[in-house]
């Protein structure tokens, strides 16, 4: 089977995150347009609406808060809730890197008031939870009880919060009637330490009259449309662009070593019962099928590393 993750770091030029200060330095802001992005994660998940939704809420604030790391420095966000989604999974990382995943991705519920998709019911009660791996051994993670789960509140909460941030947060997801993305991006404005009272109250004014992230989108906007429509008057200044893709680290090898840490027990049962193995990626849905001789040879390499580390002892 030919491994579509071959195919995963062809970078769609319109999909980037943008980072700027702005106020003389007042503010942070990040945008970020990754419409082809989830519609990739939509496409190989088969997702319905509601998810599609949920997820590229989610891995939109996942692409800025990745940007905001250094090279392999990898984030994971986790949405965990009581409604039907359950959980919402994204990683990100400072080289542009995105994938994702719904646990269960064929929810469908009634539109809420305003006429949109019901993400909030969709995702209910829970936890947010953000996991940085810098690479020095333990990873951080920060989490904050969900607020709204509509997930751009949520986000502001934990920065809030959990980083004692204050920051506006702006996500959108627009579905086409094909249930392919047709918009989806996002917005972080936040306020550094020597931010004044008054800058404050402007950025509260101006995301609140700032159009919805994706229908600017859908009109064409890019990122740095995105930020010269919300703070413009503050005169930001751009530092960093970085291209976005779909790019899962799933690989055969990987999942050889995920059926020898079954043992050589687990395995003898496997080709017992079975005759092969059939390993699906969450993030990706790659299949990596493995036949009844090639679980022999894994059996076998699980018992030199059985009988190795009993010497050892």
């Amino acid at each position: 089977m030919k491994n579509l993750n071959a195919q995963l770091c062809e970078t769609n030029t319109k999909d980037y995150v943008v980072q700027a200060t702005a106020a003389n330095g007042q503010v942070r802001a990040l945008a970020a347009v990754v419409t082809g992005v989830i519609d990739e994660a939509v496409r190989r998940h088969q997702m319905w609406p509601l998810a599609s939704a949920a997820l590229g809420r989610t891995m939109a604030a996942a692409a800025m808060i990745g940007a905001m790391q250094k090279g392999k420095e990898k984030v994971t966000i986790q949405i965990i809730g009581d409604g039907p989604l359950e959980q919402i999974t994204a990683d990100s990382d400072g080289e542009g890197n995105l994938r994702g995943y719904v646990q269960n991705p064929y929810v469908d519920l009634p539109l809420a008031e305003n006429g949109k998709l019901n993400v909030k019911a969709a995702v209910g009660n829970g936890h947010l939870w953000v996991i940085r791996d810098l690479g020095l051994g333990e990873p951080y993670r920060g989490g904050v009880p969900l607020v709204s789960g509509e997930i751009a509140e949520d986000f502001a909460n934990y920065f809030a919060q959990s980083e004692q941030t204050p920051s506006a947060v702006a996500l959108g997801v627009l579905v086409g009637v094909d249930g392919g993305v047709q918009a989806a991006g996002g917005l972080i404005l936040q306020l550094l330490p020597e931010a004044s009272e008054g800058i404050a109250v402007m950025l509260e004014h101006m995301i609140r009259d700032l159009p919805p992230v994706s229908s600017l989108i859908d009109s064409g906007s890019t990122p740095e449309d995105i930020i010269e429509q919300a703070i413009g008057d503050l005169q930001p200044k751009y530092l960093h662009r970085l291209p976005l893709r779909f790019s899962c680290t799933c690989s055969r090898e990987r999942c050889e070593a995920a059926l020898i840490a079954l043992g050589a027990e687990e395995l003898e049962d496997l080709i017992r019962e079975q005759g092969r193995a059939e390993l699906t990626c969450r993030f990706c849905q790659e299949q990596y099928l493995f036949d009844e001789q090639e679980l022999k040879n894994l059996q076998a390499q699980a018992r030199k590393t059985r009988d190795r580390e009993s010497s050892e002892k």
